[in-house]
């Protein structure tokens, strides 16, 4: 179907809950640091340690804990203990074996739009602790394809759109980061639609181009159905 429409889905925190996890162990990496630096210091330490590091590990749970140990060497001036270095490494495995929580209207969004439209996945992160995410969730059988990147920017999303003989102007994606979900895809002449979540990752954080004629914005995947209908979809 040359003038199919095809409609992308971010995954964390999009369809299951993810950055509740990424906070959750923060905050007790930071108990864990107590004795050598203040909560405001570790913190501001840790996301610099991030954004230096995504160059070289990528997104996911196993640079987060990088991130945390190269963190924790730092503050403490080459003096943290080998078992704090030791829970850190357990936090991280902890989190790569935290179970799947779909958020609500996932299910039926999909659903809805399984026999209107094609759907694809596109997430980015660690391949396999993506893998295992998608495979909890019960959902992988809805996506007739799914794509498993490093990053997403506008060339990333061209890139796609050509494997799949996707025309840009009939790709909807939706996602809760405005600078990976939605900019680069309107960039890639695709629409964006933007689905807030509880909680942003500062490095994920961005502007909306709410003046932009293919950006949207919606509250829940609830309510995606309808807006991909006045699409045409």
């Amino acid at each position: 179907m040359p003038h199919r429409w095809t409609i992308g889905f971010d995954a964390d925190d999009t369809l299951w809950h993810n950055e509740r996890f990424f906070r959750s162990t923060q905050s007790r990496f930071v108990e864990l640091l107590r004795d050598h630096a203040g909560e405001d210091h570790l913190r501001e330490r840790l996301l610099a340690a991030e954004r230096r590091n995504l160059g070289r590990y990528g997104f996911g749970v196993k640079g987060f804990v990088l991130s945390m140990i190269e963190t924790a060497i730092e503050v403490s001036e080459a003096r943290v203990p080998a078992g704090a270095i030791a829970e850190i490494m357990a936090l991280g495995r902890e989190m790569l074996a935290h179970p799947i929580e779909l958020l609500p209207g996932v299910e039926e969004a999909i659903g809805a739009l399984g026999d209107r439209a094609r759907l694809v996945l596109i997430t980015k992160g660690d391949l396999l602790d993506q893998e295992r995410k998608l495979a909890q969730s019960g959902l992988g059988e809805a996506f007739e394809a799914v794509e498993i990147v490093s990053d997403k920017t506008a060339p990333v999303y061209a890139s796609i759109f050509a494997r799949h003989a996707i025309r840009p102007e009939r790709a909807v994606m939706v996602g809760n980061s405005l600078k990976s979900d939605v900019i680069p895809v309107i960039e890639a002449g695709g629409w964006g639609v933007h689905v807030p979540s509880e909680t942003v990752w500062a490095l994920e954080q961005a502007e909306a181009p709410k003046t932009h004629p293919r950006f949207r914005r919606i509250e829940t995947l609830a309510a995606l159905p309808a807006m991909v209908a006045n699409l045409g979809v």
